[in-house]
């Protein structure tokens, strides 16, 4: 049985996905990151809907931003302009980039609809106070929620959200150990196929969907891979065209830093305290990304410990053109990579590969010399 085509489907049309639900009587809360609290939008009995940008031309969009804004924050407003958002209840915006921030109070101006939320969480991780901000940050959500949605979220619903979440994490993390064992055991493609149909599905359906998945796969045997390891960084990653890229250089991605990967899934919510203290917790100890601060130089150490454990020969940085944040990392994630004898690349992208021939000619050089 192809446990994959069922991802397959999804990948490819979430819209239609989104919409056959909220017919079945779901509503339907988009989102930009994966610091959104998805385990409350559940416990809310709404559906996740990670919004990514179709990568239609931008028509609306650019009345209303800077011409240096991301692919992300554009296409996403374009897609709320033109109407092809319009299953969505509304959106929540946690505080993460400049452009995100200003895109939130364009997109409750004049994107029409009923809810919209700002989870402004901490920035600084580390500090006493974080733990306090924090779970008052995610109670007003909560509030938000309930009130927006006209639902009443109790610690029982809260807490089976959780368990849920934890099962898709926990299948997820095993998905990147098997591929991890052996990179033939999953195409790029496939796994990019599964993320992307994770990131607007039912969660309690995919967790049904993934155990089987992963029972499927985990006793296959293959032959041994050969090739070079690749570790991939950045922000987010819409495009399977990068896989089937680095994959026809004679490579395999082993690991990935994206928020759209690893950074989803690593690390499981306790179920042994109170569900918001859990949340307050896991939201401040995952894995960072350059919206927030939890030590100088934890992103490079944490890449770095990444590509020793998946003994990678090397890393491409795949940023969004226009990505600040990333942007100001990339020196000192690149210099200690360096330091350790571990070669990278560094390729700007937009939401859809425009440039794949450029980054095959590259993946290719990158190849030879490793």
């Amino acid at each position: 049985m192809d446990h994959f085509q069922l991802f397959r489907r999804i990948n490819a049309d979430p819209r239609g996905y989104a919409i056959r639900r909220k017919q079945e009587g779901a509503k339907v809360i988009g989102h930009f990151c994966s610091y959104t609290p998805q385990e409350l939008i559940t416990a809310a009995g709404a559906l996740p809907y990670r919004i990514l940008g179709s990568g239609s031309d931008s028509v609306n969009a650019d009345g209303y931003l800077q011409a240096y804004c991301c692919s992300l924050v554009r296409g996403g407003l374009e897609d709320a302009l033109a109407g092809r958002l319009d299953f969505l209840e509304g959106a929540v915006f946690p505080h993460t980039c400049d452009s995100i921030q200003r895109l939130s109070d364009i997109w409750r101006m004049n994107a029409g609809f009923a809810f919209h939320a700002d989870i402004i969480m901490p920035v600084k991780l580390n500090t006493e106070s974080a733990a306090d901000y924090m779970r008052a940050v995610l109670a007003r959500f909560k509030a938000d929620l309930e009130k927006g949605l006209q639902v009443t979220i109790t610690e029982t619903m809260l807490a089976d959200a959780i368990r849920t979440c934890n099962r898709v994490r926990q299948s997820l993390s095993r998905l990147y150990a098997i591929r991890r064992q052996n990179p033939l055991a999953i195409g790029g493609g496939d796994l990019h196929a599964v993320f992307k149909a994770a990131l607007v599905m039912d969660r309690a359906e995919l967790a049904d969907a993934l155990e089987p998945l992963i029972a499927d796969l985990a006793p296959a045997v293959r032959p041994p891979f050969t090739g070079k390891r690749l570790v991939l960084s950045g922000g987010l990653c819409s495009m399977p065209d990068i896989y089937q890229v680095v994959e026809a250089s004679g490579a395999r991605v082993v690991w990935d830093d994206f928020c759209t990967g690893a950074r989803y899934f690593e690390g499981p919510v306790d179920e042994n305290c109170a569900p918001l203290e859990g949340l307050a917790q896991k939201y401040l100890q995952r894995v960072v990304c350059p919206a927030k601060h939890a030590g100088i130089y934890s992103r490079g150490q944490y890449l770095l410990d990444k590509a020793r454990e998946n003994r990678a020969d090397g890393v491409i940085f795949l940023y969004l053109k226009f990505c600040d944040p990333h942007a100001f990392d990339y020196p000192y994630m690149k210099a200690m990579l360096d330091k350790e004898g571990i070669p990278s690349l560094m390729f700007e992208i937009e939401d859809q590969l425009s440039s794949q021939g450029q980054l095959r000619t590259r993946c290719e050089a990158f190849m030879e010399m490793l």
